[in-house]
């Protein structure tokens, strides 16, 4: 089952949607220089940022606060439960993000093409990427390594716990790796350039799978609980999935033009953002 529902007004963009407990929804506008925070009663608390910051990812943290990405001014900021903000500057255009087990938060760089990373003791350390490799999407491989997409130089990089990076190379020319996540021991991502979904199997092989719409411009991704994953079709206003197995359904078809971009699942129940200024929710009948 597809609801969509009216969220915020026309032009805000809603971009990225985290949850720090089951529909307990932060969504930031990047068009509009906000985050907002949905309660499951319906409630809205929207948190103002500086003007241009353009709010993009955002992730939750154990602790019930959110960090997010100001895409806009190069700060990372962090919401805490208590609706406290805070931000902190760091070198780069920073986007993707990822929290890792000790704390850390990793982003990608899009401008400086690297990654950084902020340690809990607020230090920032960076890692240098291949030149003009545009990364975007960050994830924590089941080999506890970092895992970046490039979207520019058509690869993956893998970066150890000594920042050793190991570059990747896709099978299809301009695939414009974006969204990447893990799942049941794989890793999974997004190419959209090629209309395709990919998989890094645990020896480190490559499998792209076709969408049937090669022009759905699939974005962002994330695990379903069960070893496959939930994925946005940017250009076809449509939410897809994957089993463990590769195979790919959908759900019902979202607004025409509505650009589905971040989504987050917890349980049976996915939460999409629309950048036309809607949510979609999707309880899975699986």
């Amino acid at each position: 089952m597809t609801e969509v529902e009216p969220f915020a007004a026309p032009g805000e963009g809603p971009y990225g949607i985290a949850q720090t407990a089951p529909d307990t929804l932060w969504v930031t506008l990047v068009h509009a220089d906000a985050v907002v925070r949905r309660t499951p009663d319906g409630a809205s608390t929207r948190f103002d940022l500086a003007p241009g910051a353009a709010p993009t990812a955002i992730v939750p943290a154990p602790d019930g606060s959110v960090w997010f990405s100001r895409h806009g001014d190069g700060h990372l900021g962090r919401i805490a439960p208590d609706g406290s903000q805070t931000s902190v500057p760091v070198p780069g255009v920073p986007y993707g993000l990822v929290l890792t087990g000790d704390g850390s938060l990793w982003f990608t760089d899009t401008e400086g093409h690297r990654v950084g990373v902020l340690a809990p003791d607020g230090s920032v350390e960076l890692v240098d990427l291949p030149a003009d490799c545009f990364p975007a999407g960050l994830a924590v491989g089941p080999d506890q390594a970092l895992w970046c997409t490039l979207n520019q130089a058509n690869a993956l990089a893998r970066i150890t716990p000594d920042r050793a990076v190991t570059v990747h190379p896709l099978p299809t020319p301009d695939a414009g790796p974006v969204g990447i996540t893990c799942s049941g021991g794989h890793l999974w991502f997004v190419e959209i350039g090629a209309g395709a979904l990919g998989r890094v199997d645990p020896g480190g092989r490559i499998r792209e799978l076709p969408l049937p719409d090669r022009d759905a411009r699939p974005h962002a991704i994330a695990p379903d609980g069960a070893g496959g994953c939930w994925f946005t079709e940017w250009g076809a206003a449509r939410l897809g999935h994957v089993d463990p197995r590769g195979r790919i359904t959908h759900a019902p078809p979202l607004p025409p033009g509505s650009e589905p971009h971040g989504l987050s699942v917890w349980g049976r129940r996915v939460w999409v953002a629309l950048e036309s200024g809607e949510l979609a929710r999707v309880t899975a009948d699986r």
